[in-house]
């Protein structure tokens, strides 16, 4: 049985659609396959813009199933290293997607479902929601999760959220970093269509160039390398076709041809 739904929410917006909401959307094995392999098939997919995550019923994601955490628990360490290897090809496949990533929040995102919220490039949240990077309380820790976790609210406070365990609410998630927007919970699709409508207004090249780029910086000194690096990024995109377009499309006071519905 499928564990998630790809869906098109509108033209040029796919929606993946976690759907184990009697579980609350926890993912074991065959739901990290299936994500792995939605947003592979969605990256290729020419006439796919931007990628929504969300998930059915009350709660985004409690992250890792208990039945799968007890199994792994019993098993082999080769087993183990395998499953978790998988985990993290999934995460990663999530990150790199070169089209844009919405994470749509509501309920509870625990563990790994903060990890699913961190891996997207934009994450809403209902004003409801909560979120707890709650692995030590199971004798274990945020591993996998952690590089995305401090990416999106740096190493302090990533370090007390693992290890406090804490659940936090929306307004604290966003004042953090974790989530960049908090609307009412019965606002959530509207806020993240608007979002959606935004992200549409930019070339799809050029989104994927950002990727790509800021992928590549840190945080920290600005290196001759880093100077380099972003001189010849932009030297080659203005060459583009798709600039081409983009510069042509302002000064005839016309939409572009990757934005005509604007």
């Amino acid at each position: 049985m499928a564990s998630l739904a790809i869906t098109r929410r509108a033209p040029g917006v796919a929606q993946v659609t976690m759907s184990r909401a009697a579980v609350f959307n926890a993912f074991d094995e065959a739901m990290i396959g299936e994500l792995d392999a939605a947003f592979a098939q969605l990256s290729d997919a020419p006439d796919v813009r931007v990628v929504v995550l969300a998930a059915e019923g009350k709660h985004f994601s409690a992250g890792a199933d208990l039945q799968w955490m007890q199994r792994a628990s019993e098993a082999s360490f080769e087993w183990n290293l395998a499953d978790a290897r998988r985990f993290a090809a999934m995460l990663a496949r999530i990150e790199a997607c070169p089209k844009p990533t919405v994470a749509r929040v509501q309920g509870a995102a625990l563990g790994g479902g903060v990890g699913l919220a961190c891996a997207c490039d934009i994450a809403i949240a209902a004003d409801s929601a909560s979120f707890s990077v709650s692995e030590a309380k199971f004798g274990i820790l945020p591993s996998v999760i952690g590089p995305y976790v401090t990416n999106a609210v740096g190493k302090r406070q990533a370090k007390r959220l693992a290890l406090t365990t804490a659940r936090i609410g929306a307004a604290e998630a966003l004042a953090i970093g974790l989530v960049q927007q908090v609307v009412p919970a019965d606002g959530l699709d509207a806020a993240v269509d608007a979002v959606v409508k935004e992200l549409l207004a930019g070339g799809p090249n050029a989104q994927r160039e950002i990727k790509q780029l800021f992928s590549r910086l840190e945080v920290g000194p600005i290196t001759p390398e880093v100077r380099e690096l972003t001189a010849q990024t932009i030297a080659r995109v203005r060459g583009s076709d798709e600039a081409k377009e983009g510069f042509s499309a302002f000064l005839a006071k016309r939409p572009p041809h990757w934005n005509r519905s604007s």
